[in-house]
C-alpha cells in the first residue's frame, strides 16, 4: 500500500507496523533519547490529512523551519480524516525512530496508545491545530486561545446580520478536538452576547470537499429563515462559498468561519463572503518545527515556563499543560486580503 509524503511517495509496509511489538525503552514522558538512528534531524509532520490546503500550508512552514535548524522533513498522512487512519503512520514513524513527529489529531483519545508507544520508543511528540490528551504528546501548539477563535467568528457573523436571526455551523469531523472546542465556546459566547442570534444545527463535512459542499445545500433546505453560516474549518468555507457563489443565496445568507485567503480570495472578490479569519498556517508549522526540534534537543521538557527560539518568530514560553500559543487570529476582509499569500 502507498502513501504519498512531501518527498514523494513510499511504500509502507503496513502488516509490519501491525505486527511488529514496540519495546519500550522509557517512560510515558518521553524521555527518551530524542529519536534512536535519525536523531534530532528527523521531523515528521502528520496532518489530519493530506490534499488540504491548509496543511499543505502548515507543512510549507515545518520545512522551512527544518531548513534553518539544520534537520530533515516528511510529510506523511492519509487521504481521509480518520483517526484509525492515522495511527499506521504514527506507528511507522517509532520503528524508523524519527526525532520527533509533529500531529494534528483526528480524536483527543484514539491516537492515545499508539503515541505512547512513539513515546517509549524515544520519539518526541508535538500536536498541533487539533490536541490529544494531555499526556499522550510532550507540547500542543495552539493556533490562538480557543475563545478568540471562537468568539472573533461570532462576533463577524453578528455583524454580518444585524445581530440577530439563524444561524448554523458547518464543522469538520464530529470528533475533532479543536473543533468541538470552539464550537462549545461560540455557542456559549452567543448565548451570552448575542441573545437574537440562534444556533439551529451544527453538521459536519468531515473536512472533505463534496461532503461540505452537500451539507452547506442541505442546511439551506432545512432551515429557510437562515441567515448565516460558520464554518471553522478551511475546507467547510471553501466548499460552502462555492455553494453559495451561484447559488440564490448569495449575498442573502452570509458566511464566514476560518479560511485561507487563496482559497478564499475569489468569494471575497465577487461579492459572496464579506469577512473570515485565520492565523497563518506556515507560521503555525514553522513554530510547532521548532517546538519539536527543542523537545529534541533538551532544550525544553514541555514543563509551564520553558523557553525557546523559534527562529523568525522569536521566543515562545510554554503555557498551562505544555501549550505553546501562537498568536491572535487575522480577519480577512475586501482591504486586506491581497496582502497576504498563503
Amino acid at each position: 500500500m502507498k502513501f504519498n509524503t512531501r518527498r514523494g511517495t513510499v511504500l509502507v509496509a503496513l502488516t509490519l507496523a501491525a505486527s511488529t511489538a514496540l519495546t519500550a525503552c522509557g517512560g510515558g514522558d518521553g524521555d527518551g533519547d530524542g529519536g534512536g538512528g535519525n536523531g534530532s534531524s528527523s521531523i515528521t509532520f502528520l496532518p489530519k490529512n493530506l490534499g488540504n490546503p491548509y496543511f499543505d500550508a502548515s507543512s510549507t512552514g515545518g520545512e522551512r523551519a527544518a531548513e534553518e535548524f539544520g534537520g530533515s522533513f516528511e510529510e506523511v498522512g492519509p487521504t481521509n480524516a480518520t483517526p484509525d487512519a492515522q495511527v499506521p503512520f504514527i506507528n511507522t514513524a517509532a520503528q524508523q525512530g524519527v526525532g520527533a513527529l509533529v500531529v494534528s489529531a483526528n480524536d483527543p483519545t484514539a491516537l492515545g496508545d499508539a503515541l505512547e508507544e512513539a513515546r517509549d520508543a524515544g520519539v518526541k511528540v508535538v500536536t498541533f491545530d487539533s490536541d490529544v490528551d494531555p499526556e499522550y504528546r510532550d507540547v500542543f501548539v495552539n493556533q490562538a486561545s480557543p475563545e478568540g477563535i471562537a468568539e472573533s467568528q461570532i462576533d463577524i457573523i453578528a455583524e454580518q446580520i444585524g445581530e440577530e436571526g439563524e444561524i448554523a455551523i458547518l464543522s469538520a469531523a464530529a470528533n475533532a478536538t479543536n473543533q468541538n472546542t470552539w464550537i462549545e465556546l461560540m455557542e456559549e459566547y452567543a448565548a451570552e452576547t448575542y441573545p437574537d442570534i440562534e444556533i439551529v444545527e451544527t453538521t459536519y463535512g468531515d473536512d472533505d470537499d463534496q461532503t461540505s459542499f452537500d451539507k452547506t445545500a442541505a442546511l439551506l433546505q432545512s432551515h429557510p429563515d437562515l441567515k448565516g453560516i460558520v464554518s471553522p474549518t478551511t475546507v467547510g468555507i471553501a466548499a460552502a462559498a462555492r455553494y453559495l457563489s451561484t447559488s440564490q443565496y448569495k449575498g442573502q445568507v452570509a458566511l464566514t468561519g476560518l479560511g485561507t485567503p487563496n482559497q478564499m480570495r475569489e468569494f471575497v472578490e465577487d461579492g459572496t463572503v464579506t469577512a473570515f479569519a485565520l492565523w497563518n498556517p506556515e507560521e503555525l508549522g514553522y513554530l510547532a518545527a521548532y517546538a519539536a526540534h527543542a523537545l529534541v534537543e533538551g532544550d525544553i521538557t514541555g514543563e509551564e515556563g520553558d523557553t525557546f527560539e523559534a527562529g523568525d518568530l522569536g521566543e515562545y514560553t510554554v503555557g498551562a499543560d505544555g501549550e505553546i500559543l501562537l498568536g491572535d487570529p487575522t480577519v480577512f476582509n475586501a482591504d486586506n486580503i491581497g496582502d497576504f499569500d498563503f
